[in-house]
C-alpha cells in the first residue's frame, strides 16, 4: 500500500483499478493536489472589440483571402472536427416535464405543442414510428393525448430522442428528404474541407454507447452523399479515451469510493478531446460544434466564413514561418530582431514584457522563437446578443511578468465575487460561437504535440452526486479554453449569421432551421 494525498493510502486494489483506467498513481495524486488548492480564477484585462483583439475583415481583403484559402487546398489537408458526444436530453427538458406530469397542464403550451409538432424535420419519423404501433398521431393529439406522443418522441418506445446525440436528431427538412445534425456536417465538409483530390474529410467524437448507431447512420447514407456531391469521403469516429477521466473526491478532498470501496472516475469534459484533435494527421483543422449547422438555403455565408477564417490563418502562419526560419538560423541582425518583435506584438498578439528590451540578442532570439513556434488558431466571433457561454478577453500573465493574451474564456473562470471583474465581463462586446480553424504543424511540417501547450491551472471543479451523496468532479480544461490557452489566437469578427445553434428543441423552429 502506498499513501494517498489524502492521507489514506492506495489498496492494491485501488492500483490496479487506476492501472485500469489507463492512469498512474502519480496523475491521481496531481489530480487529487488540484481539489485541494483549488483552482484559481483567471483575471480579465479587458473584453477584445473590433481593433483591439478583434480583426475586422475589410470587403476589400475577402479576394486575397479567398485565394489563399484555394492555394493552400491544393497543398494541403484540411479536415472538420466536430465533437459529437453529448447526448441530446437536455435540449428535451420542458418535454420531459410534460411527459412525468402525463400531458401540459398549461392550455397555451399544449396548443402550441400539437401545433407545432408538424414543423419538426422529425415528424415523418414520428408519424411512422406511432403508426408502427397501431396508433394515430392526429387522434392521440385531437384526444389530448400528450403524454403518449412524447413518449414516443423522447423513449425507446418511439424515436428515443431522449437518449440519442444530437449527431443523430433529425434537424433539417429538404426536399429530397430529412437530414440529421451530422448529415449537415457531412454537407458542410464538402463545401469547405475537400482537398485537390475531391476528398472531404469529416472527424466527429462520439460517446461510446453511441458509435454504433453513428457508424449505423453513415453506412446507410455516405454513397448517397458522395454521389450527390460529387466527392469522396473519408469520415473518422472516435471516442473519448478513458484515461482522460479524472478521479472524483468526496467533500473533505478524499477519494470518492462507492459502497463497495472502489474508487469513481468521471468523464473530465470537452477538453478531454483535445487527445483525440492532437491524434489527427492533417494540416489545417475547422472544429465547430455538432448543434450549430443551418439547411442548404442558409449554408452560403457560413462557407465563406469558413474560408476566410482559413485563408487568414494561412496567410499569417506562412508570415510566422518566415520569421521562425529567420530566427532558427541564427544569423538576424538586430533590426530584423526589431521587425519580428513587431509582427509578433501587432498581427500575434504575443505580449512582450518590459524586461525584454534588456535581454540579449540571443535571448530575444530565444524568447520569440519559443512564442511563434506554436500552434496557430483563427477563431471566428459574433457579436453578443445575450447567449450563454463563452467569450474574447485580454487575460493578464498570471505570472505578473506583464502583458496580455488572448483567451476564450467562461464566466465560471472569473472571480464572480470581484465587482471589477464582474464589470470587465458584462461588458464584453462578442460571444465565442466555437468555430475555429486550427493549424497544427510547425514551421518545419511537423506535428505540434498539442498537450504541450494546455495551460493546467485552468481545469475547472464541479459539484456533482452519485446515488444521492455529493461529490466533486474534476473537469480538464476546456478544449477550446484552457487546452488552447498558449497557442497563438486570432480573433476575426464574423457575422451573427454563422452562428445558429440548437440547445432547445424550441430552437428548430426558428427561422434558419425551417
Amino acid at each position: 500500500m502506498t499513501r494517498n494525498t489524502a492521507g489514506g493510502v492506495w489498496s492494491a486494489e485501488d492500483r490496479k483499478q487506476i492501472t485500469a483506467q489507463g492512469l498512474n498513481v502519480e496523475e491521481v495524486e496531481r489530480q487529487i493536489k488540484i481539489f485541494r488548492r483549488g483552482v484559481p480564477p483567471v483575471r480579465l484585462n479587458r473584453p477584445c472589440r473590433a481593433g483591439d483583439g478583434i480583426v475586422v475583415i475589410p470587403e476589400a481583403e475577402q479576394q486575397n483571402l479567398l485565394a489563399a484559402y484555394e492555394e493552400a487546398r491544393r497543398t494541403r489537408r484540411f479536415m472538420k472536427f466536430v465533437p459529437a458526444s453529448g447526448a441530446a436530453s437536455r435540449m428535451f427538458q420542458e418535454w420531459y416535464r410534460g411527459l412525468d406530469a402525463g400531458g401540459f397542464a398549461d392550455e397555451v403550451a399544449r396548443a402550441a405543442f400539437a401545433g407545432d409538432l408538424k414543423r419538426y424535420a422529425f415528424f415523418p419519423d414520428l408519424r411512422a414510428v406511432i403508426a408502427a404501433k397501431g396508433r394515430d398521431i392526429d387522434s392521440l393529439l385531437a384526444n389530448r393525448e400528450e403524454a403518449a406522443v412524447l413518449r414516443f418522441i423522447l423513449t425507446e418506445e418511439g424515436l428515443n430522442y431522449g437518449l440519442l446525440p444530437k449527431a443523430l436528431l433529425k434537424f433539417h427538412a429538404h426536399p429530397e428528404g430529412c437530414r440529421t445534425a451530422l448529415e449537415e456536417h457531412l454537407v458542410e465538409a464538402a463545401l469547405y474541407a475537400r482537398d485537390a483530390g475531391n476528398v472531404s474529410r469529416l472527424h466527429c467524437t462520439v460517446s461510446h454507447e453511441h458509435e454504433a448507431a453513428v457508424r449505423a447512420l453513415l453506412s446507410r447514407v455516405i454513397r448517397d452523399y458522395e454521389s450527390r456531391l460529387d466527392t469522396v469521403f473519408e469520415v473518422g469516429i472516435s471516442t473519448q479515451d478513458p484515461a482522460t477521466d479524472t478521479i472524483a473526491v468526496d467533500p473533505e478532498n478524499r477519494p470518492f469510493r462507492t459502497e463497495e470501496g472502489g474508487l469513481i472516475f468521471r468523464p473530465g469534459g470537452h477538453g478531454s478531446l483535445l487527445r483525440n484533435l492532437n491524434l489527427l494527421d492533417e494540416d489545417v483543422i475547422f472544429l465547430k460544434n455538432i448543434d450549430n449547422t443551418v439547411p442548404d438555403r442558409l449554408k452560403t455565408e457560413t462557407v465563406l466564413w469558413k474560408k476566410l477564417l482559413a485563408g487568414y490563418l494561412i496567410r499569417l502562419q506562412e508570415e510566422i514561418f518566415a520569421c521562425v526560419r529567420l530566427l532558427a538560423e541564427e544569423n538576424g541582425t538586430g533590426k530584423e530582431l526589431e521587425r519580428i518583435c513587431d509582427f509578433a506584438q501587432k498581427e500575434v498578439n504575443i505580449g512582450i514584457p518590459p524586461a525584454f528590451r534588456d535581454l540579449s540578442r540571443s535571448e530575444r532570439r530565444s524568447f520569440l522563437f519559443g512564442w511563434l513556434n506554436r500552434p496557430l488558431r483563427v477563431c471566428g466571433m459574433v457579436k453578443n446578443e445575450g447567449e450563454p457561454g463563452g467569450g474574447p478577453f485580454w487575460v493578464d500573465d498570471p505570472d505578473g511578468n506583464g502583458g496580455a493574451s488572448l483567451q476564450i474564456i467562461e464566466e465560471s473562470q472569473i472571480d464572480r465575487g470581484d465587482p471589477k471583474q464582474r464589470a470587465v465581463w458584462s461588458s464584453a462586446t462578442h460571444f465565442n460561437p466555437v468555430d475555429i480553424v486550427c493549424g497544427v504543424r510547425d514551421f518545419r511540417g511537423r506535428k505540434f504535440d498539442l498537450p504541450a501547450f494546455v495551460d493546467p491551472a485552468t481545469a475547472a471543479i464541479t459539484r456533482k452526486s452519485e446515488k444521492g451523496r455529493e461529490l466533486l468532479a474534476l473537469e480538464r480544461p476546456g478544449l477550446w479554453n484552457g487546452s488552447m490557452a498558449f497557442w497563438n489566437t486570432l480573433f476575426i469578427e464574423a457575422p451573427l449569421a454563422t452562428f445558429n445553434p440548437v440547445k432547445t428543441v424550441d430552437d428548430l423552429l426558428r427561422p434558419q432551421h425551417l
